[in-house]
């Protein structure tokens, strides 16, 4: 047979249980951002960055987009398409100041580690936040209008030009999936050929390094599933196949440290021209698998990794809860993934200061493994103390607990969570 035994999908279902899999990845994707964002980390070597085109970030966009769907969806289905654009605006002012707030905790707590003068290293100059403090006033005007986005900073501006699109998806939607699906690659290949971009900083060209037209496609990838737009994917041996060989084949072009050693695998990897040499990145390989723009394997590439992961956590993550114990590890990261946007900014901050103590103590296995244990341990307590503060427990009587909110199965890829849940 050419088909695997049918799996009975969520939607199938008339029961409700537990169904980890939205914030179960999205948590795992936090944690990988974190290892990424702090300096010197050997554990960079490991994350699936080194192993492939598409990487943590793309769990975090799709993800976010399947959240969206849940958080801002039903508003927008029930209460019209005004009331949905106002709560859409909401949550932008809310992310918009929590950028800025992120940016000004990171800026001052590397300032003030410079100011000492007690450090060989420039830690200002490593962010290129130089800049901001040589001209603050200009700076601060591109800082609070978006057109200044420094270096680590561009994630959540990408996901503010994202939000922005929401309305208007879902004002096409109602002429119908096909005009979303058209104006969704539209602006996808308008990214692809530089014709939707920003500034990213005012004495320069760069622009920012997340693109939110072309990251918008993973977005609403996620949108169009979550939402019931797109059906549940076929279980299949032929794109089992076809997703595991995708894998693999890009593990040799996408692992830096075999293009070091070989190459001739560089010059491969530019599919249409060789290199000039084997650190030139050709421009037809950065329209395939640019990161800024979203290339298009690297959206092929993710497809695979999603599709697999989708097949193994099984029906409503009946695969993860990893035996008897391996629930709490299941809860754990459900919490982290469940506050992504406080546990992001959280893990951003940490990563930062950890890099500094290994400046200071030194960098070998043991202390850069418990520095990332001490960074996940924080994020972890950022999470939980996040939920608790959601809960309001101070207008609760005193004499009654307040349960932890459980997600429940409620369409064909995902889980419904409570109206609450935020998009990230």
């Amino acid at each position: 047979m050419n088909d695997m035994k049918h799996i009975p999908d969520p939607a199938e279902r008339t029961t409700t249980m537990r169904d980890p899999r939205l914030d179960f990845f999205r948590g795992i994707g936090m944690f990988i951002i974190f290892i990424a964002h702090m300096p010197g980390n050997y554990y960079t070597l490991w994350i699936p960055a080194r192993f492939g085109f598409s990487d943590a970030t793309e769990i975090f966009v799709f993800c976010s987009g399947m959240a969206s769907a849940i958080a801002f969806g039903k508003i927008f289905s029930t209460r019209g398409w005004m009331m949905g654009t106002a709560r859409i605006l909401q949550r932008i002012w809310q992310v918009y100041w929590a950028h800025i707030g992120l940016f000004f905790v990171v800026a001052f707590m590397l300032a003030g580690l410079d100011a000492t003068g007690a450090f060989e290293k420039n830690y200002i100059s490593g962010l290129n936040l130089q800049h901001f403090f040589k001209d603050t006033v200009p700076n601060l005007f591109g800082l609070m209008t978006l057109t200044y986005v420094p270096n680590l900073f561009d994630i959540l501006p990408m996901y503010i030009g994202i939000l922005f699109m929401v309305p208007i998806v879902m004002a096409l939607h109602r002429i119908g999936f096909a005009a979303v699906a058209f104006f969704v690659i539209a602006v996808w290949l308008a990214a692809q050929f530089s014709l939707a971009q920003f500034p990213a900083e005012p004495w320069s060209n760069r622009e920012w390094y997340f693109n939110p037209f072309g990251w918008q496609l993973v977005f609403f990838t996620g949108f169009a599933f979550m939402s019931g737009w797109l059906p549940a994917p076929p279980i299949n041996r032929k794109i089992v196949i076809a997703s595991i060989a995708m894998i693999l084949i890009t593990i040799p072009f996408a692992y830096f440290r075999l293009l070091r050693e070989f190459p001739e695998l560089a010059q491969m990897r530019g599919f249409i021209k060789p290199f000039k040499n084997s650190s030139d990145f050709s421009y037809q390989y950065i329209v395939h698998v640019g990161k800024s723009d979203f290339g298009l394997l690297r959206y092929i590439h993710f497809l695979a990794i999603a599709y697999l992961a989708w097949l193994l956590a099984g029906p409503g993550g009946s695969n993860l809860t990893f035996g008897r114990y391996g629930r709490y590890f299941v809860q754990v990261v459900h919490k982290v993934g469940q506050q992504a946007l406080a546990t992001f900014m959280s893990g951003l901050v940490i990563a930062r200061f950890l890099g500094f103590v290994l400046d200071q103590i030194g960098r070998n296995w043991t202390t850069v493994t418990l520095a990332n244990l001490t960074g996940f341990t924080g994020m972890i307590a950022v999470a939980y103390l996040v939920s608790w503060y959601k809960k309001t427990p101070w207008k609760q009587p005193a004499s009654q607990s307040t349960p932890i909110p459980q997600p429940a199965v409620d369409n064909v890829v995902g889980v419904k969570v409570p109206e609450r849940e935020t998009a990230i």
